[in-house]
């Protein structure tokens, strides 16, 4: 009950700080605060359906640190003020604050029901439900122990395909937001013209700037999925790829102006092929870390890992394409932003083969470093130089010994 009082409270602010400085006439007090509990069920990313212009999904996925960061607490305060000990109970304390959260968000949706602007009850208790089990479990996970001491729980080789995911995802992640910074420092003249064109006022350039800095988030994953290569969309027919570009007429956002004009891009080859590199190195860095995290692994058994590792980072990333985009109402704009399956796949294969080829080869040397392999029977190549009869006659070479791979 705090946490979504707390949250609408922030938003119907700040549409109150709207409704004061924008022209008003025929929008009362009460529609204001309709509009506020459509924010927050924004903000857990529940779409509405919008008089007169369709479905709008497109949600700008900053909104959700504010019932994201309210639910961590929450978390936290459950397990510290019932002196959690074990990890498993985190789970109980989590759905001690997701049940009734979300079936506050259920009302909300019901009650901010018009005849302008509607959401869908069944989605808003799904996605808060999601959101606060998520947030409230980590949060009180991390009122037990520091990442490092949960993580190392794990089984070793769970935790090295975890270790792997969040490296290839964070190096992916870190080059999507330098790319996403460039394109929007490099075309920021075009952006304050679109902003000037709008007229917003001083107030309408604060709430604007705020929107645009709460879809950061959909711009950094979008430009992960332009890494990728399949790109993404701005409307029914269009592609932002890094080997073409062809667009139509845009929504006046001045975030949009980052996007590359006419049928091709200009950009040199090179540029290109590093972009197009980056999901293949941030691939094999996972599997070193994998490595890393688990040494000693059997020779098979580290590409596999390897690809289990890319599996997984492709259904995140698949997920977090599939929420960084939506319809933008049921004309041109109802498909905007990465493909879901597309991005997903890609991933997976691109992240999960460099992975495996880099752990393989990460757990080779270390167990030849190691002595393990010869130990183990395999001679120093690793390749199996056993004698070999041919025409009945044996090749001389070392022969075998006993033992398994890793003791």
């Amino acid at each position: 009950m705090a946490v979504t009082a707390t949250g609408v409270a922030v938003l119907a602010l700040l549409a109150l700080i709207g409704w004061v400085a924008a022209p008003h006439q025929g929008l009362g007090l009460p529609a204001v605060l309709r509009i506020s509990a459509v924010l927050w069920l924004a903000a857990q990313h529940v779409g509405f359906t919008l008089r007169g212009a369709g479905r709008i999904g497109l949600l700008p996925l900053g909104l959700v640190l504010l019932p994201g960061t309210l639910l961590w607490r929450a978390g936290r305060w459950i397990v510290r003020t019932a002196q959690v000990r074990r990890l498993r109970r985190v789970g109980y304390a989590a759905v001690a604050v997701a049940v009734p959260y979300a079936l506050l968000t259920g009302m909300l949706a019901a009650i901010s029901r018009s005849a302008l602007v509607s959401s869908s009850e069944l989605q808003s208790v799904a996605c808060g439900l999601g959101l606060a089990l998520a947030a409230a479990g980590l949060g009180g996970a991390r009122a037990l122990a520091p990442w490092p001491r949960l993580v190392r729980v794990l089984p070793t080789r769970p935790r090295s395909v975890v270790v792997a995911v969040a490296g290839a995802l964070a190096t992916l992640t870190a080059a999507g937001a330098v790319i996403a910074a460039i394109c929007l420092a490099g075309h920021l003249p075009e952006a304050a013209a679109l902003e000037r064109d709008l007229a917003p006022g001083a107030v309408g350039t604060v709430l604007l700037c705020l929107l645009e800095l709460a879809y950061l988030p959909n711009a950094v994953i979008w430009a992960t999925a332009f890494m990728l290569g399949p790109g993404f969309a701005v409307g029914s027919g269009t592609v932002v790829a890094p080997t073409g570009t062809a667009l139509a007429q845009l929504p006046a956002f001045p975030m949009l102006a980052a996007l590359p004009p006419g049928l091709h891009t200009a950009t040199p080859t090179w540029v290109t092929a590093a972009v197009l590199a980056m999901p293949y190195l941030a691939g094999a860095l996972g599997g070193v870390l994998l490595v890393r995290a688990a040494p000693r692994l059997a020779l098979d058994a580290a590409p596999l890992l390897g690809l289990a590792s890319g599996l997984a980072s492709g259904a995140l990333i698949g997920l977090l394409a599939a929420v960084s985009g939506g319809p933008l109402g049921d004309g041109r704009l109802a498909a905007i932003g990465p493909s879901a399956w597309q991005a997903g796949i890609v991933s997976a294969l691109e992240i999960g083969v460099s992975a495996a080829v880099a752990a393989g080869l990460a757990n080779y040397v270390g167990l030849r470093k190691s002595g393990a392999l010869r130990s183990a029977g395999y001679p120093d190549d690793a390749l199996g130089s056993q004698p070999i009869r041919v025409g009945g006659r044996q090749d001389t070479g070392p022969p075998p010994r006993s033992g398994r791979l890793g003791g």
